[in-house]
């Protein structure tokens, strides 16, 4: 091997492993808690990750998992380097992960709420006891978990818990008559089609939280973690992304911690905890 071949070697090894590394050190998977269907949720939040990586020089690449259960064992695990989860996720996820939460929505908070079909005769939670409700996942904090500690503990309610995996199969379980009731969030309620949202009737809410967090895991180095949280501010203060963020639920992104979150580990939540789902 001449000197010269022997360097133009060396060259390509090196410029292999630069590749390796720019692809390990600037590409990062984006998990997204899945309320809605793969269509829906690549639909609402490619733009945003689409501008995001350009913003930050990191590729953000779109995770979506088919059920909460299975999105729930990723994050448990530690698998995805980023993910948008409800807020007892976040304690779950802090718990088992070390996930630093870094952006939440400042506009609204996460309310779940039970409902039941427009017409139908229930006008107070009382009446669904011993009925069939629907959630769409054991660990949806609002839809499900917090709002089966509350009506099992304070409404006294015995029910049969169907879980169906999508916040608008909730829907659709309570419209066909499948469910007496359903537990899903404001927000999800007020994306679905007018006329779902004609079919159904809020009775019960549970008291607010703050909202689902973006969580970044520990090994996404510090400068990066800050540089995403910038860039998430600096798209919420651009109205050209007034609609887009709307849509994946964070129409205005504000700095956030661990902290907010640490006061949900005094609900005495665990007991309800499902973490395969039935």
């Amino acid at each position: 091997m001449t000197h010269t071949t022997f360097l133009r070697l060396v060259a390509t090894l090196l410029l292999g492993f630069l590749g390796l590394f720019t692809k390990t050190a600037f590409a990062l998977t984006f998990a997204v808690v899945p309320q809605f269907s793969p269509e829906q949720i690549a639909q609402a939040w490619s733009p945003i990750l689409s501008a995001l990586s350009q913003a930050t020089g990191v590729k953000l690449e779109l995770k979506i998992y088919p059920s909460i259960g299975e999105f729930e064992a990723a994050f448990i695990k530690g698998e995805p380097d980023i993910a948008y989860m409800n807020p007892y996720h976040a304690v779950m996820a802090r718990k088992a992960a070390g996930y630093v939460p870094v952006i939440r929505d400042d506009l609204q908070r996460l309310t779940g709420i039970l409902v039941v079909r427009k017409n139908s005769p229930v006008t107070q939670i009382s009446q669904l006891d011993g009925g069939t409700l629907a959630f769409p996942a054991p660990n949806a904090f609002g839809a499900s978990l917090y709002m089966r500690a509350l009506l099992t503990e304070e409404a006294m309610l015995r029910f049969t818990p169907v879980y169906v995996k999508t916040h608008s199969n909730v829907f659709r379980h309570v419209i066909t008559g499948s469910a007496i009731a359903g537990g899903a969030i404001r927000q999800t309620l007020a994306k679905e089609r007018p006329e779902v949202q004609a079919e159904l009737r809020i009775i019960y809410e549970t008291p607010p939280a703050f909202a689902h967090p973006v969580a970044v895991h520990p090994r996404v180095p510090a400068g990066v973690r800050m540089s995403l949280q910038q860039a998430f501010l600096k798209l919420g203060g651009d109205p050209a992304y007034a609609e887009a963020l709307n849509a994946i639920q964070i129409p205005g992104p504000a700095k956030t911690n661990y902290a907010e979150y640490a006061p949900l580990e005094k609900l005495g939540l665990e007991r309800y905890i499902v973490l395969k789902e039935e």
